[in-house]
């Protein structure tokens, strides 16, 4: 039998969708899942995306340009220039997903071997795209009790070899919901130009901020026009990741041609996902304002439930919708595979992302989860209930984490 590659050997399982095979078992035992573990939003696809496919007068379903349609890429540079970034429809492509955005980005910008420094934790799915397109990720590792703020630049510039090309954040992040303040990103202005880097900015949670705060985008930097790149999705935005509709931002010119070869050997986006989206990218702002007042007040009960758990340390929640969390566990992933292959409360279970998949090393965060709060606060209530009693029945609960979470 012929051996798979190297490549599909050292390729990740994804700590989101790994524990699947035990919620299905939950399920076909007649218990409720409530789905802690996904990004994938309850939060109603706006009508008008519907609506606009249903009124595509469409003949035949052909390829679109490989760019996008241009009236998609012109309405997205609208959007971006309403938000104070000026972006023309040339500084846009569109892709299937920032997923592929962002392996086009990285396949455009740097070479097999080339290094890219990023925050740890990080979305899981960045390993599998680094390993895709053959490049190393160097983790720089940030703290739960320091709210996994960015560590100081002498930390970034440490890490700096002659094989390093990039480096890239989440902002807001994905997983730990980390907002990054403005200083923060002059800072990164700084050591990228200092050592002529790229980069990458995964903004696709940008609307999603609480407490009164900003998001500042990479694009903001004029001095950055040939450095940054920015991924996005319409994904979360607009409770709209089956339409696998993203793009890629830059006033890079040649980076952008570059992209474009490798959109044109994919031939083109999803047809009908890109009039859909066009449709929701020209909604008022009163629709960002009701989204974003429902997940606040999820987080906000998210936060006082978890605080209330002994031995349970949640950071603070700036942006995004996800928390990394702290539990009283031997091994978190083996405490997530326990809630649904051996524990049920009032009929329910819940699932959640275990927290060493989102790091370089499975070895780190092995007592953390990620929790993605979308669900509907009823639902919200009755899973951390569910969770709260299941640390409590746990066989692996570390006593001695109760202490230790005070303390942090």
């Amino acid at each position: 039998m012929p051996h798979i590659s190297q490549r599909a050997e050292k390729m990740p399982e994804s700590p989101i969708r790994k524990l699947v095979p035990f919620a299905e078992g939950a399920r076909k035992r007649g218990t409720h899942v409530y789905y802690l573990n996904i990004g994938q939003p309850d939060i109603e696809t706006p009508p008008g995306f519907y609506e606009a496919i249903r009124n595509a007068d469409l003949k035949v379903l052909s390829y679109s340009h490989s760019a996008g349609n241009e009236s998609l890429r012109s309405t997205i540079a609208q959007y971006y220039t309403r938000l104070g970034l000026p972006i023309d429809t040339s500084q846009v492509l569109v892709t299937t997903g920032a997923s592929e955005a962002l392996l086009f980005a990285f396949m455009s910008c740097l070479n097999p071997g080339d290094e890219i420094i990023l925050p740890e934790p990080f979305y899981a799915n960045y390993i599998g795209f680094a390993l895709t397109a053959g490049i190393v990720i160097v983790p720089i590792p940030t703290r739960i009790e320091e709210d996994f703020d960015l560590p100081p630049m002498e930390t970034f510039e440490s890490l700096i070899t002659p094989r390093t090309k990039a480096i890239m954040i989440c902002n807001p992040g994905n997983p730990t919901g980390v907002l990054y303040p403005l200083e923060s990103l002059e800072k990164l202005r700084d050591i990228v130009l200092k050592h002529d880097l790229y980069l990458f900015a995964d903004e696709v949670y940008r609307e999603f901020v609480y407490e009164g705060q900003k998001h500042y985008s990479v694009l903001g930097f004029e001095e950055l026009n040939d450095h940054a790149i920015v991924v996005d999705s319409i994904s979360k935005r607009f409770s709209a990741c089956g339409a696998r509709i993203g793009c890629v931002v830059t006033r890079n010119k040649t980076v952008m041609g570059s992209i474009l070869k490798y959109a044109q050997a994919r031939l083109s986006p999803p047809t009908m996902g890109q009039i859909g989206a066009e449709a929701v990218y020209s909604l008022p702002q009163s629709f960002y304002d009701g989204v974003i007042r429902e997940y606040d007040a999820r987080r906000t009960f998210m936060l006082k439930a978890l605080r209330e758990m002994d031995g349970v340390y949640c950071p603070n929640v700036g942006g995004a919708f996800y928390a990394m969390v702290q539990l009283p566990v031997d091994d978190a992933e083996k405490f997530c595979r326990w809630m649904l292959e051996h524990f049920s409360y009032k009929g329910a279970t819940v699932m959640m992302a275990p927290g060493n998949g989102f790091y370089n090393d499975p070895e780190d965060g092995k007592q953390q989860v990620r929790i993605a709060y979308v669900l509907k606060q009823e639902d919200l209530a009755a899973a951390m209930e569910c969770l709260a009693e299941g640390l409590k029945a746990y066989p692996g609960r570390l006593v001695e984490a109760t202490a230790a979470a005070k303390n942090i």
